[in-house]
């Protein structure tokens, strides 16, 4: 357990990085063309991050990672059949996939504030929720 406690320490200290660089979701009107892809991409890398770590606790717990398609979503369902996570924290989370998945099926061009507003209010209360039930898992 030592060893996943490491691997999600690390992914860990990557998202709180990636935090510090995120700016106030007020702010997203003012900022340009450029600085909404950054924050996109922010958003994006968040997002993988939790993934990370899920797939990491289900290989903990000798389980499979899911696979196909829908695989993303999937690890999700498999994360709360699995007491890893929440349903409720699965539906805060699936705004975000959501958002991955739109950002890598479309066009920089395509970036609206208000998309992202909502996303970057919450990310710093959905990894603190986040990182709760992570450690109510590797404390069982």
């Amino acid at each position: 357990m030592a060893k996943l406690k490491d691997k999600i320490e690390a992914e860990y200290e990557h998202i709180e990085d990636l935090l510090n660089e995120m700016p106030k979701f007020e702010k997203l009107p003012y900022l340009s063309f450029l600085e909404l892809a950054g924050v996109a991409t922010l958003l994006h890398n968040f997002y993988n991050g939790v993934e990370n770590i899920l797939k990491q606790c289900l290989l903990s717990k000798n389980s499979s990672i899911p696979s196909g398609a829908s695989w993303h979503k999937d690890l999700l369902i498999s994360s709360v059949e699995n007491d890893i996570l929440s349903k409720e924290t699965m539906f805060f989370l699936g705004e975000y996939l959501a958002f991955r998945h739109f950002f890598l099926h479309a066009y920089a061009l395509d970036l609206y504030t208000d998309k992202m507003e909502p996303l970057v209010e919450k990310i710093e209360s959905t990894f603190g929720v986040f990182q709760k039930e992570i450690s109510t898992f590797l404390e069982k």
